[in-house]
């Protein structure tokens, strides 16, 4: 049933694209944090690498745990079609507004600047996939576009960074 390989395979670069809802799980403290992420916020860079678009929001755990050397797991399974779940075991780096490669993950994902928190790195040290029979069959129906257009409200306002800072989940994690 489930097997455990080193890289991605093309079916599963193509398995991932067609996601409309994957997971992403990460800790580096206590707690493990684990979060459903739409939109088309994740793109296969290669084999071993994907980014992953942030938009501000709630908390960033994600880079609370990527910047303490967390562990990731991102999560893909099937609500339609032929059942499968899809575990990328990975690491993470954040890439944020000061870098050059920001703004290539800008383009790459077709976004206004302004309006992304950050992106992140996956770097891909194994994958598993396993049968997903269990799975439910699930109709996507549409995105959710409220945060979207709230980061976008927000940044045309010129308040988006304000509440960023403010809201910013901490680098560091060993007081939880």
């Amino acid at each position: 049933m489930g097997k455990q390989y080193k890289s991605l395979t093309d079916s599963d670069r193509e398995f991932i694209k067609k996601q409309k809802l994957f997971y992403i799980a990460s800790c580096s403290g206590k707690e493990v944090n684990l979060s459903p992420k739409g939109y088309d916020s994740i793109k296969v860079i290669d084999e071993n690498a994907l980014a992953f678009l942030s938009y501000s929001g709630s908390g960033n755990r994600t880079y609370s745990d990527a910047m303490n050397d967390g562990e990731f797991t991102l999560v893909f399974n099937a609500f339609e079609g032929a059942a499968k779940i899809l575990r990328l075991f990975c690491k993470a780096k954040a890439v944020e507004t000061k870098s050059e490669k920001f703004y290539e993950y800008v383009e790459l994902f077709g976004q206004k600047e302004g309006v992304v928190r950050d992106f992140f790195e996956f770097s891909v040290y194994a994958v598993e996939s396993s049968c997903g029979l269990s799975v439910p069959y699930m109709d996507y129906k549409g995105d959710r576009n409220e945060l979207r257009d709230w980061a976008v409200s927000m940044d045309e306002k010129g308040k988006l960074r304000e509440y960023d800072e403010k809201h910013f989940a901490p680098a560091d994690l060993t007081n939880i």
